[in-house]
């Protein structure tokens, strides 16, 4: 009897939920800080085009968002460059930034503060 119950169970209980899935976007929404002079600019940022902030130089190689029923959230993989950096070094980040997690993985820069908001 227990057996037949615990089978009973199963079969009524909600599958395991499924990963959540990213779509591609093409235009990100990026968030600027300058520390010097606490200005924040909201820049649009397009994939594979260069964006300026200051000495700043954002390339947004891909831009991924939620789908629109799903919890928001969005992560853009961003190469930065610093026009002062001396020449050869490499750039001052690359990799993915998070919407919903921006410490997570942070350009760390004494002047500049660069965080994703969205991708649209």
């Amino acid at each position: 009897m227990r057996a037949v119950l615990a089978l009973l169970l199963l079969a009524a209980a909600p599958a395991p939920a499924t990963a959540q899935e990213w779509v591609a976007r093409q235009v990100a929404t990026i968030q600027a800080l300058d520390k010097v002079n606490a200005r924040v600019t909201v820049l649009t940022a397009r994939v594979n085009e260069p964006a300026r902030f200051g000495t700043l130089t954002i390339l947004l190689r891909s831009c991924q968002g939620r789908p629109a029923d799903e919890v928001p959230d969005a992560a853009a993989w961003m190469e930065i460059s610093d026009s002062r950096a001396p020449a050869g070094s490499p750039p001052a980040f690359r990799g993915w930034m998070f919407a919903e997690n921006p410490a997570l993985n942070m350009l760390e820069h004494p002047v500049y503060d660069i965080r994703v908001l969205n991708c649209r």
